[in-house]
């Protein structure tokens, strides 16, 4: 039984990365025709594309009675996405940041994390909670698009012509949310399976296993965008995908059904999350000659992996 639990989780994990890129890629090319910025193509078209495994793992989550999995997923691929990813990515392609508008967005995705503190501390996020993230999210969203849109009028800017036909990004689009769908199921049975297995929590199986998995399409993103030196897409992604991961996935999920939180998470996985934001922003000042050294991604990923072992040591 244990073995089927792994292969579960094995495949989820396939099936969710190679769902994800496709989504990704088929974004990107939407976003072209609508003619708006890399960085703002990374904040919502890109985020929203990689955060769609956790939407998909976070619905399945709750409505097979296993919340903890549900909320400490999104936590933890908050926590993998820039103490992980970045950490990875910075270590492989030193990332400068030479847009100051990013702090607005950091703003943003902090202020995520403080609401969510805020309804999470009574032990249950409910509706009506769910419904403030949602709106929120949709008001970020008008916001990054109105504004990309002037800065680009302004500056004149040349937008890359579409390779896809539109036909054929729908096309993309509706197959790769298909296997987002079967992949985020395989991936929570098979982790909930090994939870009881090994004898540890559904919330550290969230929080570590489900949330790494969750989050590998933003680390493949993120390289991509690295390497093509599109830097802002590489930042712009993780930040919108922490943003999308509480206003659009919680929100949505609380709608559909209010969920139960483990007390863990706010007093001890919440706090992570907050500080490696904090860590984030003053690893980006000065914010126009910005710097993510190879020193500093390494320094993230070191706190990912104590984050870790701290995770399954206490």
């Amino acid at each position: 039984m244990e073995i089927i639990s792994y292969l579960q989780v094995l495949a989820g994990f396939v099936l969710l990365f190679f769902s994800g890129d496709w989504l990704v890629k088929a974004g990107v090319e939407l976003s072209r025709r609508f003619r708006v910025s890399p960085l703002v193509a990374g904040l919502t078209v890109v985020a929203f594309g990689t955060s769609a495994p956790e939407l998909f793992v976070s619905v399945d989550a709750v409505f097979t009675d296993v919340p903890d999995i549900s909320i400490g997923n999104i936590v933890g691929s908050n926590i993998a996405n820039i103490a992980l990813i970045l950490g990875c990515v910075a270590i492989i392609f030193p990332i400068s940041v030479r847009q100051p508008s990013v702090v607005f967005d950091w703003l943003v995705m902090m202020l995520s994390f403080l609401l969510l503190f805020l309804f999470l501390n009574n032990g249950l996020l409910q509706r009506g909670e769910g419904f403030v993230f949602f709106l929120l999210m949709v008001i970020y969203l008008f916001w990054s698009v109105i504004h990309s849109r002037r800065q680009s009028f302004r500056k004149e800017e040349v937008f890359p012509e579409p390779v896809m036909k539109l036909s054929a990004s729908v096309l993309i689009i509706v197959l790769s949310v298909t296997g987002l769908y079967f992949g985020a199921e395989w991936l929570v049975n098979g982790a909930s399976h090994l939870a009881i297995g090994w004898g540890v929590s559904e919330r550290v199986v969230g929080v570590s296993v489900v949330a790494f998995g969750t989050s590998v399409p933003e680390l493949a993103t993120s390289l991509a965008a690295a390497m093509k030196k599109e830097m802002d897409i590489s930042v712009g992604n993780i930040i919108g995908s922490n943003i999308f991961n509480v206003f659009s996935i919680l929100g949505i999920t609380a709608l559909l059904k209010p969920l139960e939180v483990s007390s863990r998470i706010v007093t001890f996985d919440f706090w992570w999350m907050t500080g490696i934001g904090i860590l984030l922003m003053l690893f980006m000042i000065p914010l126009r000659k910005g710097l993510i050294t190879r020193f500093k991604g390494a320094v993230l990923l070191l706190v990912y992996i104590f984050y870790i072992w701290f995770l399954f040591n206490t």
